[in-house]
């Protein structure tokens, strides 16, 4: 029996798991789902070591991080890199950004797997002057991911959003980007909650109108546009983007709290219309996630639903108000799995979320049998609780 501490600080005893229950990976790794295209974004591993500020430079670990990209492919899914999972515009700056996306599209190349990485304008530290400072940053970071021979995620940009006079700025913007990227890109429209400098992102606070100006960018550009990555937490509106996409381009949910109904799709008397999946909540379920998918591919979508319903209870917690915090319990959950030697993080995150959260987070993740080692695991919070002075 372990103690923990729940929501309102008063210690209960829990009983852990003796055995793991996801899924063996076989020694060759797993192939990629063929119903679903799914992108694990992927959180980096700080050097604990590093003797840095909170607002200094990133100090990244590059053999731990390298290795759970690495563990993502294994499973056959595929890496979406320096995205906000991987603390973008959290204590990851745009350098460390840089070299984390061209060692990860290496490593990519050399193990076969799958990777996308962000683009944005995080460069800028500053207001930016103009629109025109803001294409120029973009320009910039897409030329880093193309060079690296990863596909582009081009990301909503805080400058933008602070400096974007409406739609038709947006418009203009994005109709010069997609205009030159070489690939087609995947769009990611990222929430006000998990960002709240985005709000008012596509020109307005009005979701309807802002959706019109998004669809717009894609109907003029269909051809340039891989997918798109909506994060709005909100199923009914991503069912309703996705109806009128046009053919060919994918919606990949990034909604952490609907994704199994969300990537299991409509009842074919609907129009069958399903989400790929571009989330961070498969960061720490990748096993699991891989699992279910491939479930999915046998054309048993209650199976699949069956596998990952469950999980969804513990996604809701990690993404609870205020949800851009989520990177904190995803990297606790690794650090538990042992994907990682320690429970520290770039910015000094680890400390964004109480212990009762992350007891819970614990809780709810060893009843799924999420870690492969759940001894490892229970060791670990136990010396995490005598931390905060849970000794017995």
């Amino acid at each position: 029996m372990i103690r923990l501490p729940d929501a309102c600080g008063v210690l209960r005893e829990y009983a852990p798991r003796t055995e793991p229950a996801v899924p063996a990976v076989p020694a060759a790794g797993s192939p990629p789902p063929v119903s679903r295209t799914v992108f694990s974004a992927a959180h980096v591993v700080a050097d604990p070591f590093a003797d840095v500020a909170p607002d200094g430079p990133a100090a990244v670990d590059w053999d731990a991080t390298l290795a759970f990209r690495r563990h993502l492919w294994s499973h056959g899914l595929g890496v979406a890199e320096a995205m906000d999972t991987a603390q973008r515009g959290m204590g990851l700056d745009w350098a460390a950004a840089a070299e984390l996306i061209r060692r990860s599209a290496a490593e990519a190349a050399a193990c076969g797997g799958r990777v996308a990485c962000g683009v944005g304008t995080d460069q800028l530290t500053g207001p930016a002057a103009s629109p025109d400072e803001v294409r120029t940053a973009y320009e910039e970071q897409l030329a880093v991911v193309e060079e690296a021979g990863a596909q582009a995620i081009v990301m909503a940009s805080r400058a933008m959003a602070a400096i974007a006079r409406g739609p038709e700025d947006y418009l203009e913007l994005y109709g010069h980007l997609l205009r030159q990227a070489s690939e087609p890109v995947i769009l990611h429209w990222l929430g006000p909650m998990f960002d709240p400098a985005l709000t008012g992102y596509w020109g307005s606070e009005d979701l309807d109108a802002a959706t019109e100006t998004f669809l717009a960018v894609i109907a003029e550009y269909p051809d340039k546009v891989d997918g798109v990555k909506i994060s709005l937490l909100d199923a009914g509106r991503e069912v309703a983007l996705r109806r009128r996409l046009p053919g060919g381009v994918r919606c990949y949910t990034g909604d952490d709290f609907n994704y199994p109904e969300l990537i299991a799709g409509d009842d074919p008397a609907a129009g069958g219309r399903f989400s790929h999946a571009l989330l961070g909540i498969f960061d720490p379920l990748a096993p699991l996630a891989a699992e279910a998918v491939r479930v999915l591919d046998t054309g048993d979508p209650a199976g699949f639903r069956k596998l990952l319903d469950p999980t969804v209870e513990l996604s809701r917690h990690l993404f609870q108000a205020p949800t851009r915090y989520y990177k904190t319990g995803v990297v606790f959950l690794a650090w538990l799995a042992g994907h990682q030697e320690h429970f520290a993080m770039v910015g000094g995150m680890q400390s964004a979320r109480s212990l009762p959260h992350l007891a819970r987070a614990y809780e709810l993740a060893d009843s799924l049998g999420l870690f492969p080692d759940p001894a490892l695991a229970e060791a670990r919070m136990r010396h995490l609780l005598a931390v905060y002075g849970v000794t017995a």
